[in-house]
């Protein structure tokens, strides 16, 4: 069994750093048209769509859940080796502008394998078993471990598009799993080790860990299996999406975090 991972204590400065609108940048031009256009791209999807329209999923209902989690000590291991140190994780609010609405400072914290289609290499190569395991998901979008820090509170919010869906695999979760929990609309959700979840976070929902235990997901985004209107529409809108300063900002983000120690 590997060794648990310990979550570093944020600085003050973090700490006085609540998750705020006033913290994300004007959006520009193409964000806005893009959030005017969301919901009618959304209805297009959902028409189209050949699983139900439902907030959460039975993870059994996409096959290749199952060799996630009949390799999950695997990935496991993987994301012990390389979250040993969760001050070199980057904090999502600090690569990422626009998440700094619902990302308390310090507590949310990503190690990206892929973000919009682009491989981060050097990570890839650090976990080589789980960038194959995922590099097999149909219609990847998104693969990244999800650290929560202990008294972490993401809150209610909704996601970017119905083009895809999400899947949580449990790598590491609090023992009081009951204070470490997930909300979509009105269900309560705990997270498994070993275990997929899988859901619409176009629905509105929100995260808790309330324990005193880092809790740690791998999490997918997969493109909807949906018919010819809703793959042409949906993949228009998550190109303009990947081109925009949203996905961009986040990748120059990673990359300064990354360089911080050479300036």
């Amino acid at each position: 069994m590997a060794d648990p991972v310990t979550a570093p204590i944020p600085d003050a400065i973090d700490a006085t750093l609540p998750p705020s609108k006033a913290l994300v940048p004007k959006a520009s031009l193409l964000i806005r048209f893009g959030k005017w256009i969301q919901p009618k791209t959304n209805r297009w999807i959902s028409r189209s769509s050949r699983v139900p329209d439902v907030p959460v999923y039975d993870a059994a209902d996409f096959a290749w859940t199952r060799t996630l989690e009949d390799n999950w000590e695997i990935i496991r291991d993987e994301a012990a080796a390389v979250l040993q140190d969760l001050e070199e994780v980057p904090p999502l609010a600090t690569i990422s502008p626009d998440h700094r609405r619902i990302a308390p400072a310090g507590r949310w914290r990503s190690f990206f394998l892929v973000g919009y289609r682009y491989r981060d290499e050097a990570n890839c190569r650090a976990c080589p078993r789980t960038a194959e395991l995922i590099s097999k998901v149909p219609g990847l979008n998104s693969a990244f471990f999800s650290i929560l820090v202990p008294g972490t509170h993401l809150p209610a919010h909704t996601g970017v598009s119905k083009a895809f869906l999400t899947c949580h695999l449990g790598i590491q979760v609090p023992r009081e799993s009951a204070k470490c929990r997930m909300r979509v609309v009105d269900e309560w959700l705990e997270w498994r080790e070993g275990k997929c979840l899988v859901f619409d976070d176009v629905y509105n929902h929100e995260v808790v860990n309330d324990s005193d235990e880092t809790r740690i997901v791998l999490l997918v985004q997969f493109k909807r299996p949906v018919g010819p209107v809703g793959w042409i529409i949906g993949n228009l809108f998550l190109e303009g999406v990947r081109r925009s300063r949203f996905v961009q900002d986040a990748r120059a983000g990673v990359e300064r975090w990354r360089n911080r120690k050479r300036d």
